[in-house]
Formats: structure tokens, C-alpha cells, sequence
């Protein structure tokens, strides 16, 4: 055998080795799996952004209407102090807090993977 024929040989064998599809399923059914997963996995990420966001609002919630109870009187302490010791309690940091009568009106900030959240709540008697 020259060494022409055997390099031609092992082209031929090199060509059809290319053009055989086997396998084409299995790197597809993984490409898919791949997919699934990342989404699945935006999927979980994005509802526990919105989880802590709830909480953040709860916190914000919460320490707005004990700061409007301290402010009315329906509990001791100062209402600004109220709401932080509230906002903390609940997981938060209070950066904001304003007490015009019997209306107390807080900001409240969590973070959820570093990135902050911060939301605004109002408490008082009824209008």
C-alpha cells in the first residue's frame, strides 16, 4: 500500500466519520436540558426577589403603624425610635422617619444579593 492510497483511505474514513450524525440527538437533548435549568433556576431567583421585597414592605408596614401607635399614644416611646427598633426587629434598617402629629411616615431599606430595597410607608388615623 503507497502511502497516496492510505491518506486517501484515511481521508474517506476522516469524511464519513464527519457526515455521521450520531450523537446530534444527545448534544441537542443536553442543549435542552441546559436551557431548562437556567431558566428554572431565573425562575427561583426572581420569587425570592420578590419574597424579600415582600418582607422589606411588611417591615416598612409594621414600623409605620407602631411608630403612629407610639405617636397617639396607644403605646409608650418616642414613635421614630418605635418604628426603628421595629424595622430592625424585623430584619431592616430604618433611613428615614418623620412625625407630623399623629401621621408617622417611614423609609425602610433591606437588600436582597447585595442590591438595596427600599420602600416608603405611611401610618396615622383615618382621613
Amino acid at each position: 500500500m503507497t502511502s497516496g492510497s492510505r491518506r486517501r483511505g484515511v481521508r474517506r474514513g476522516l469524511l464519513r466519520r464527519l457526515r455521521d450524525e450520531r450523537g446530534a440527538g444527545a448534544v441537542l437533548a443536553l442543549a435542552l436540558v441546559m436551557a431548562v435549568v437556567t431558566l428554572g433556576l431565573s425562575g427561583v431567583t426572581l420569587a425570592a426577589a420578590l419574597t424579600v421585597r415582600q418582607r422589606v414592605i411588611g417591615a416598612a408596614d409594621l414600623a409605620a403603624l407602631a411608630g403612629a401607635d407610639a405617636a397617639s399614644g396607644a403605646i409608650g416611646g418616642v414613635p421614630c425610635e418605635v418604628a426603628a427598633g421595629v424595622a430592625t426587629a424585623n430584619g431592616t434598617r430604618l433611613t428615614a422617619c418623620e412625625a407630623d402629629s399623629l401621621v408617622v411616615s417611614v423609609t425602610v431599606v433591606g437588600s436582597f444579593g447585595g442590591i438595596p430595597i427600599q420602600v416608603h410607608s405611611m401610618a396615622g388615623p383615618p382621613s
